[in-house]
């Protein structure tokens, strides 16, 4: 099974871990006459009798079992020219989960522009002669989270670094290999992150130098019966994670449960729970506890696959000194990652959680202050749009912080922004996932109505979120923004009703 799945809030289905499953030009300038957000208005241009029975039949639906306790945001409306077709609790501040990805990406294609890339510099902290470096290799990055990651490109991307060096005529390295990953601020967990989520892959720590999603995969195989011990392999073996396993097998049968502990800035990952005999392999993913370093072990490991002798070990520069040297310093290999066109699609097609926080520090650090001044640059793109500082808290960019906070009419208004501007539209579109067909929605509207649906999920414990763009059967380009928070029954229920209204709403008005 590859490693290569949903490391995201969408992947948690109530208080329990799901294992992975397998696995853009936005608005950069407004026209002048979109630059300001106009309010929703209530206007006449659709027949009274469809609309009742669209609010009679949505309201049914968010009264229903599905959502008792619970608290329901939901604004739905015309996208071209923002006619209100229903609205619930629309002002309501609600946790959006990975719907937040919607303003972190809006805000990175206007401060970034769709064809930002980032830099990975390897770089000879010595003199070069007779095919050895004297001294260290040094690769400095910028924030890069492709490497080794979901692009198939970037996956053999050592390799070929290493096989370029050799080619070069570089046999030895006479000092360490270091990663540089200063380039974005510690520390490297979002603002209001659940503690007992960072051991997990969907909560991997942010760095300027990341490689393979900053995680492990764990394989987890039932013993022979019940009482054996159960066995965990882990990919790749660079983690610098001790693992201290105490998982066993239960009888065939039962249900699994496995949990994963790790204190924050220490090695030790402790899994516990049971297996049953005969239940195929399990899997999960782990968090590094220092990604500079694993990228560094990863790359010193590819180049003496290749046959380039490497006298020193691989540390993170944090942790290396004596520091490298400064002069002489010769780029040896200067690396682009894809567009953000690319990174865009992939963050929001699986809600990769790794890439939201890298755009957001990115903010920050572009702004020419502080990474950790993201949030600010997000807010100050909103409300230069129009919209009112006090229908969002933005605390990181994926949505896993219990602090972030917004409105369902809050992301309906964004979603007609950038549906509004021709030169960004299409891009952001592209982003989303498609009901029926990939991402998070793959396995959700399947059926005829599926493709006509757009959107991007969200999910934490208690918090089920969906936000997009669907097409009504007279051909009309609806948004619609659905909150829930605080429901106490089975999320797969809430998932299952906010798909029906979104059903619901496509088939309007003729219904």
């Amino acid at each position: 099974m590859s490693w290569r799945n949903n490391p995201s809030p969408d992947a948690r289905t109530g208080g329990r871990r799901r294992g992975w499953l397998p696995a853009a030009s936005l608005l950069v300038l407004a026209l002048a006459t979109a630059c300001t957000h106009r309010p929703p208005r209530l206007v006449p241009t659709v027949p009274a009798a469809p609309l009742r029975r669209l609010h009679a039949d949505l309201n049914r639906l968010f009264d229903g079992p599905a959502f008792r306790h619970a608290i329901v945001g939901a604004v739905m409306e015309t996208a071209r020219t923002g006619t209100v077709l229903y609205a619930r609790h629309p002002d309501t501040l609600l946790l959006p989960a990975s719907n937040l990805k919607i303003l972190t990406l809006a805000a990175a294609a206007d401060r970034l522009g769709w064809n930002f890339t980032y830099e990975t510099k390897l770089v000879a902290a010595g003199p070069i002669a007779d095919g050895a470096l004297h001294g260290d290799l040094l690769v400095i990055g910028s924030g890069d989270p492709t490497i080794d990651g979901r692009d198939p490109a970037s996956t053999d991307l050592f390799a070929r670094w290493a096989d370029s060096l050799w080619q070069s005529g570089l046999r030895r390295i006479d000092g360490r290999i270091i990663g540089d990953g200063c380039a974005l601020d510690e520390p490297r967990f979002g603002s209001g992150w659940a503690w007992d989520d960072l051991p997990y892959g969907f909560a991997a720590p942010i760095s300027a130098l990341q490689y393979h999603d900053n995680l492990v995969v764990l394989t987890i195989h039932p013993g022979p019966s019940a009482g054996a011990p159960a066995t965990v392999e882990m990919m790749p073996d660079l983690s610098g994670l001790v693992l201290v396993n105490r998982l066993t097998t239960t009888a065939a049968g039962s249900a699994p449960v496995v949990g994963l502990r790790r204190a924050p800035g220490t090695d030790t990952l402790e899994l516990d729970g049971t297996v049953p005999a005969g239940h195929p392999d399990l899997y999960e993913t782990a968090s590094v506890p220092d990604p500079p370093a694993f990228f560094a072990r990863a790359l010193r490991a590819a180049l003496v696959a290749r046959g380039i002798e490497v006298g020193g070990n691989a540390v993170d520069l944090d942790a290396a000194p004596p520091a490298p040297d400064a002069q002489p310093a010769t780029v040896l290999i200067d690396h682009r990652s894809p567009p953000l066109t690319a990174i865009a699609t992939v963050m929001m097609k699986v809600s990769e959680n790794l890439y939201a926080e890298t755009l957001l520090r990115t903010l920050g650090a572009k702004a020419g202050t502080s990474a950790m001044d993201g949030p600010a640059v997000v807010r100050a793109v909103l409300e230069g749009w129009g919209f009112p500082a006090d229908r969002f808290v933005i605390a990181d960019g994926s949505g896993l912080s219990r602090y972030d906070l917004v409105t369902a009419g809050l992301l309906a208004g964004v979603l007609r922004h950038l549906a509004a501007d021709p030169r960004g539209a299409a891009d952001f579109a592209a982003t989303l996932p498609i009901g029926g067909v990939d991402g998070t929605l793959a396995h959700r509207f399947e059926g005829a109505a599926g493709p006509r649906v757009i959107a991007k999920t969200g999910s934490m414990m208690h918090v089920r979120a969906l936000s997009g763009y669907v097409t009504a059967r007279d051909g009309r380009r609806l948004v619609f923004s659905i909150l829930v928070n605080n429901f106490d029954g089975d999320p797969l229920a809430v998932d299952a009703a906010i798909d029906a209204a979104v059903r619901r709403l496509a088939a309007f008005p003729s219904r």
